[in-house]
């Protein structure tokens, strides 16, 4: 049995509430979920207070808590892990900048900020996350294409499949999501 259909299994044995499916799902899925985490964190200081495991951690224990969840497979959870992370991350940046009460922020476009949390300590993880959440108020599909894309580092294939669409679909949808946050992102009105 292969690795996707094994992790499929204990996906439904997880939803079906088997206690000893959590267990079995962590080594299937800890690879791809520790590359996803470090993939977020390429670039920022060593001294960031939020490390790869204790992100893997976090959100693997939030979505296994998870009791109405009807997991279809390895690509849906995965998807799901992205958004898990970047509500996360998102959460740990909000409490951070409460914390410091303000501080200049370099804006990056989506294009520059390609890899996950971008190449710059000072990436600004909140404004890309309010812009986000605004682009998917317009557009749902694209707001989920681009936290699988950006926050998952999911591949076109993986997103098509998790959506039901065709991979061209997916390319068109993330380069329209692209240029109205880079739009956004650089403060011009759209």
């Amino acid at each position: 049995m292969n690795a996707t259909t094994q992790t499929t299994q204990v996906l439904l044995q997880l939803g079906k509430g088997d206690p000893s499916a959590a267990g079995k799902l962590l080594p299937l899925v800890y690879d791809e979920l520790r590359a996803m985490a470090e993939h977020y964190f390429r670039g920022q200081p060593t001294d960031h207070t939020l490390q790869p495991t204790a992100l893997v951690h976090e959100a693997f224990l939030k979505l296994v808590d998870q009791t109405a969840v009807n997991w279809q497979g390895r690509a849906h959870f995965l998807a799901v892990s992205a958004t898990a992370m970047r509500q996360i991350l998102v959460d740990h940046a909000r409490a951070r900048a409460a914390a410091k009460r303000g501080g200049d922020r370099l804006q990056l476009t989506l294009d520059e900020a390609l890899t996950p949390m971008g190449d710059s300590p000072d990436f600004d993880l909140l404004a890309l996350n309010e812009a986000l959440s605004q682009l998917a108020e317009l557009d749902e599909r694209q707001g989920r294409i681009v936290e699988m894309r950006f926050f998952g580092g999911m591949k076109v294939k993986e997103i098509a499949e998790v959506l039901g669409v065709a991979k061209t679909t997916v390319d068109n949808l993330w380069r329209a999501a692209q240029a109205w946050l880079n739009v956004r992102l650089r403060g011009e009105s759209s």
